[in-house]
């Protein structure tokens, strides 16, 4: 009886260590990141269309694509494939996606394709690309927009994040709603 009711004491301070301080504690420190801890959202003519830190799946060959995505950009369960360079199934996955990307981007050879746009980011929810990934698809997005193929690079040079330490980077939904803003679209993002 007297281990029982020592475990019964363990278990309420663990409840209320874990699921109430330490859920309260995470929430206050939350206060001071931007926007509260709810995210930074991207909006257009007054609607949210996406958050910047999360990757979204465009498709169309009039935008610019992101990385593929092992979850299918679900926010929900946020994971890698945990498959190794070594097994079959992710090579030939791999495969498959830069036969994708060499179907609709003809003029490129399959060793000018960035690894980003073929291989998934560990979270499978990454919402940037290379430089290299953006400008790679410029001849396809310009001719999709029919727009000069110059003024579609000036846009994706404009969105290159340069980070203190790391890579640079470009966020496809930012560059996506640039480029709705030049196509004079601007409504057009919120219905793909």
């Amino acid at each position: 009886m007297k281990n029982i009711f020592s475990l019964l004491k363990l278990t309420l301070l663990t409840i209320i260590l874990f699921a109430v301080i330490y859920p309260l504690a995470i929430y206050g420190i939350a206060q001071f990141a931007p926007n509260h801890g709810k995210g930074e959202t991207i909006s257009v003519n007054g609607k949210v269309v996406g958050y910047q830190k999360i990757g979204q799946k465009f498709d169309k060959s009039n935008y610019f694509w992101g990385r593929p995505s092992a979850v299918d950009y679900n926010a929900a369960g946020s994971a890698g494939s945990n498959k190794g360079p070594s097994n079959a199934e992710y090579l030939a996955l791999v495969q498959k996606r830069i036969d994708t990307f060499m179907i609709v981007h003809p003029y490129l050879k399959k060793s000018e394709i960035p690894s980003d746009m073929v291989t998934a980011s560990g979270s499978g929810l990454d919402p940037n690309i290379s430089p290299e990934g953006a400008l790679i698809q410029v001849k396809r997005v310009a001719k999709e927009r029919k727009l000069a193929e110059d003024k579609v690079k000036a846009l994706v040079e404009s969105k290159i994040n340069t980070a203190v330490v790391g890579p640079e980077t470009v966020n496809v939904l930012e560059l996506n709603v640039a480029l709705d803003q030049l196509s004079k679209k601007g409504s057009e993002i919120l219905s793909r």
